[in-house]
């Protein structure tokens, strides 16, 4: 199978930098996309920013110029840099992969994702 699993999240003051990394391993036979997704307590889960293999981005319109995107092909690693974080940035965050992957020995398109990490913005 596959599995994606999300780092770097956890507790940060306002106005700090938070790095999250996600990293996708498994029965991959090729990755198109990947993406950060954000689900804030009772809501439904949001667009943070995607970025495909070839390195073009695509941003919520709230988060540009504050987040930043970016992707490790040969590691089938996503990272999302944020910076001057606010307590409304709390959530859990959620990475994912839009590719081609091997199941029951068919490779089939799929979107898999992450287990979440939270993130908490608080003095």
């Amino acid at each position: 199978q596959v599995q994606l699993v999300e780092s770097g999240g956890g507790l940060v003051q306002p106005g700090g930098p938070l790095r999250l990394s996600c990293v996708a391993s498994g029965r991959i036979v090729s990755i198109n996309t990947m993406g950060w997704y954000r689900q804030f307590a009772g809501k439904r889960r949001e667009l943070v920013a995607t970025i495909t293999t070839g390195g073009s981005t695509n941003y919520a319109d709230s988060e540009k110029g504050r987040i930043t995107i970016s992707i490790d092909n040969a590691k089938n690693t996503v990272y999302l840099q944020m910076n001057a974080l606010k307590p409304e940035d709390t959530a859990v965050y959620y990475c994912n992969a839009d590719g081609v992957f091997m199941e029951d020995g068919e490779r089939v398109a799929a979107v898999y994702w992450g287990q979440g990490t939270q993130v908490t913005v608080s003095s």
